[in-house]
């Protein structure tokens, strides 16, 4: 009876081991990564492991329950797109993430911070397209992505065409007109020129987009 009783002890223990063992540690680093209000979550595994599977919640801030994420749960990516459940700009968010291993290890929940639309997404820089004719450069922007032209439909834009001695000069154009002819400049001389997205309503801008260059005829 003794020894069948310290047996039961040590398999007690053992088994305790083995659960201790076989507990994840939860992802690392879980943050949105939003740019144009496409809100993508990310993080990275906690272990070499290709074979773990992520399960990811989110939920309002100030609300108790945490939801599944549809096409999200027993992912092995690194990532989910949470654009469709987050896209009220005025609300705050959060996300959660969880590991798990085949056949019953998982690990705790991982947050992430707290995450606004409104605040916390950069926006892109329309993409410059240039023409040079007799009466000057032909500037036209193409709009950022749709994510963003879907939440503000007033957005602005500047121009900023650089001189070869270094000034600036700056032109703005509304959503509805993306077509800009800059004239008088001088002939046979290189100009670049550089874009930015303006949203008023929030005195928010982009970053400059790559500087493009031309010459005049």
């Amino acid at each position: 009876m003794t020894r069948l009783l310290l047996g039961a002890v040590l398999l007690g223990h053992l088994a305790v081991t083995l659960q201790v063992l076989v507990t994840l540690a939860p992802p690392a680093q879980v943050r949105f990564d939003s740019v144009d209000y496409k809100n993508i979550l990310r993080w990275t595994p906690s272990t070499n492991s290709t074979s773990l599977q992520y399960y990811v919640q989110w939920k309002i801030y100030g609300e108790p329950q945490w939801l599944d994420v549809d096409g999200c749960q027993g992912t092995q990516r690194l990532q989910c797109d949470l654009s469709g459940v987050t896209s009220e700009p005025r609300e705050w968010y959060y996300a959660r993430v969880h590991a798990s291993s085949l056949p019953s290890s998982k690990s705790a929940w991982a947050l992430s911070p707290r995450f606004s639309p409104r605040w916390d997404t950069k926006i892109s820089p329309p993409v410059l397209r240039l023409n040079v004719t007799e009466q000057g450069i032909v500037v036209r922007v193409k709009p950022p992505k749709p994510h963003l032209r879907k939440m503000h439909s007033s957005l602005q834009y500047k121009i900023y065409l650089i001189h070869t001695s270094g000034e600036e000069e700056v032109f703005e154009m509304n959503c509805c007109s993306h077509k800009l002819t800059l004239k008088e400049l001088n002939h046979e001389a290189k100009y670049c020129l550089q874009a930015q997205t303006v949203i008023p309503q929030q005195a928010k801008s982009s970053a400059r987009g790559p500087a493009k260059c031309v010459s005049t005829l």
